[in-house]
């Protein structure tokens, strides 16, 4: 396959997504913050930071609270050099217990070579049974 860099045709931006899908549910940190830029800059819900040494600790962080993190990205839209998702994943709170479905949306930029420069993401939590688990 080409190089998943912009300008982004139907078919590299689905596969920019799945190759998202799969880095996120390995889990791991430093695989995951290889796709963005160095200076990336990103919103997660309320927080706001930059770079990939504060994206590797916040997932470091994210992935020992959620446990069994399993995710699902679709993609919503794209233009050349930007891509719209929507995502859901399940987790368990490892403090609680409790199990929750999380539903989203994330607005990414690429830079020339395909790394991500912004990473914007909202997102619901809703708890859920763990028998009510679809992921």
């Amino acid at each position: 396959m080409n190089k998943l860099i912009p300008p982004f045709t139907k078919e590299t931006a689905k596969a920019k997504v799945q190759a998202a899908e799969d880095a996120w549910n390995s889990k791991n940190p430093e695989k995951v913050s290889m796709a963005y830029t160095m200076d990336s800059k990103w919103r997660n819900r309320d927080l706001f930071f930059t770079g990939r040494e504060a994206i590797v600790e916040f997932l470091n962080d994210k992935w020992s609270k959620k446990l069994h993190y399993k995710l699902k990205k679709n993609l919503w839209s794209f233009t050349d050099n930007r891509i719209s998702v929507r995502f859901e994943y399940e987790w368990q709170d490892g403090a609680t217990g409790q199990w929750y479905r999380t539903h989203g949306n994330e607005h990414w930029e690429f830079d020339k070579d395909g790394k991500m420069q912004i990473r914007d993401m909202s997102a619901n939590d809703i708890k859920i049974n763990k028998s009510e688990r679809k992921l």
